[in-house]
């Protein structure tokens, strides 16, 4: 009997989080939304150029393969992971991350990418750490460059106090592991996630004095510089009249607005901070910020929804059974095709 109501007593201690960020959703969205005239702002789609909407599609697509692309890099100290399985792990995250609330995927694709090479999932993870490390360093690079040439709300300069403490803290965790590798051999030792958390220390250990570290930083500058791309094509598409300073702004503002994990898509918190960011730091007009955050969150989500459903179907599994497997790795083997090795 207790093995029955294990299950159930586990999702029921994780509901009440999962409950928390659909509330903020609904609530951000209800704040942007509620007064938005929508029966002026509808028809000004019209007018819209699509064909920028086109471009930002375009380059939502890329950025995901340049993602690919540094994973593989980072990864390379590790084993020498095949690409287009490597995108196929990243879309299947994405699909994840838009379905799923609390950022799922980043647990769906190490996991994926672990059993089809054969790889141990907490190496995977941490170059997973590794990107992240590497993104809050190259956004904090960002607001120092916006700050010398401008000004930020209060809120946002706030925002970015906690992003550059997070970065130190993380970027200590991972100078240890490259310094003290024995010692933390030593620390973790004895615990119950001693052996994960060994060869979290190992992968880092490994691929931060990797020479391919620096071929994934660089991966990292252009995967984030692409992102500018979709901001200011859908900018230009409502004819606004912004930069690219201006696009660079929108990015990092949305970035460090959903960095925290919420609920799927990020949606409510996402418009949110567009509209503040587009209103509030540049000066857009009320009602075409709204739509401009609408149009925006569209064009971010609904390539993700696409590439990631066709990604998923090549596994012949469903995203629930994935999830479910991924969060129990120890426990129950992943069983979605063969892995990379048995099929060669």
């Amino acid at each position: 009997m207790a093995t029955a109501v294990e299950p159930n007593s586990s999702k029921q201690k994780r509901d009440p989080l999962k409950w928390v960020t659909y509330l903020i959703s609904a609530i951000c969205l209800w704040w942007v939304y509620h007064n938005f005239a929508w029966r002026t702002e509808i028809p000004r789609l019209r007018a819209v150029h699509w064909w920028w909407i086109a471009l930002a599609c375009c380059f939502d697509f890329l950025v995901y393969l340049v993602q690919s692309w540094r994973w593989n890099a980072l990864l390379k100290p590790v084993a020498r992971v095949p690409y287009w399985r490597t995108v196929q792990a990243v879309y299947i995250g994405l699909f994840a991350n838009e379905v799923l609330p609390l950022k799922s995927g980043e647990i769906v694709r190490c996991y994926l990418l672990a059993h089809w090479n054969h790889l141990p999932f907490p190496k995977v993870f941490s170059a997973a750490m590794i990107e992240r490390l590497i993104d809050g360093i190259i956004l904090v690079a960002g607001f120092y460059w916006i700050l010398r040439h401008g000004h930020l709300p209060n809120r946002v300069e706030v925002g970015v106090a906690v992003l550059v403490g997070l970065v130190i803290v993380l970027g200590t965790l991972v100078l240890f592991a490259v310094l003290n590798k024995r010692f933390a051999h030593h620390v973790t030792t004895g615990h119950r996630w001693s052996e994960s958390l060994l060869m979290i220390v190992e992968g880092l250990h490994l691929m931060a004095r990797s020479p391919s570290s620096f071929e994934g930083c660089f991966a990292s500058v252009v995967y984030l510089g692409l992102q500018v791309v979709p901001v200011y094509a859908l900018m230009a598409s409502y004819q606004l009249g912004l930069d690219w300073t201006a696009a660079v702004t929108v990015l990092l503002i949305v970035r460090l607005g959903t960095i925290v994990p919420g609920a799927p898509s990020n949606i409510g918190v996402f418009q949110l901070v567009a509209f503040l960011s587009l209103h509030t730091v540049l000066g857009v007009e009320r009602e075409t910020a709204k739509s401009v955050a609408f149009l925006m969150f569209l064009v971010i989500t609904v390539p993700l929804l696409v590439g990631g459903s066709i990604a998923l179907a090549f596994t012949g599994s469903d995203l629930h059974e994935v999830y479910e497997q991924a969060r129990n790795y120890k426990h129950h083997p992943l069983k979605l095709g063969k892995p990379e090795r048995e099929r060669k």
